[in-house]
């Protein structure tokens, strides 16, 4: 089996005012959190916006754990819609002492290069400043992290500077080359 170079980026904010919001996109797009726990829909969001840049992780989950993670205090999924149509997601995961990870970011193919995405990790991100005001008990949040990778899409890394993130971390290893997992094969 071949293997491939892939670079991760980790990136941080340390305050709410470090976040650069983008300008809104023009047309009918929405924001909205699903409330309620939907491995089903989380999957398809997951595999949808994954499939072609290879996120493979989590597509071994059952049912059981997908259920288990999103139902988790302090997990969100915050989703974009143009027109109704599911056009992206952001999902946030709550860590210990204020810490909040952006665990996933993307949208589907077929909505990228239409400013939906620095509009969509806006929102997130100040969602994940706001966290703690939806989950009570859970400390304030203190630092917001994500990472990103030479796998993902070309804009990924500048999308999240632009935001204000700032690079704290680099890691470069070789990886089993997968296939493509989908959207379509598999998803």
């Amino acid at each position: 089996m071949s293997s491939v170079t892939v670079t991760t980026w980790s990136l941080e904010q340390n305050s709410p005012a470090d976040l650069l919001p983008a300008a809104a996109p023009e047309g009918d797009v929405l924001i909205v959190r699903a409330e309620v726990p939907s491995p089903e829909f989380s999957r398809f969001l997951y595999a949808s916006v994954g499939g072609d840049i290879r996120w493979t992780d989590r597509l071994g989950w059952t049912y059981a754990r997908w259920q288990e993670y999103l139902g988790r205090p302090g997990v969100e999924t915050w989703v974009a819609y143009d027109r109704g149509t599911p056009a992206g997601y952001i999902e946030l995961e709550a860590h210990d002492e204020g810490v909040v990870e952006i665990a996933y970011f993307g949208l589907i193919p077929a909505f990228r290069g239409r400013r939906i995405g620095g509009h969509l990790l806006s929102h997130g991100t100040a969602r994940a400043w706001d966290l703690a005001e939806r989950w009570p008990g859970r400390a304030p949040t203190k630092r917001v992290w994500v990472h990103t990778c030479s796998k993902d899409g070309e804009f990924a890394m500048d999308n999240y500077q632009r935001r204000g993130f700032r690079l704290f971390d680099t890691k470069v290893e070789l990886e089993p080359e997968a296939a493509t997992p989908g959207p379509w094969p598999g998803a």
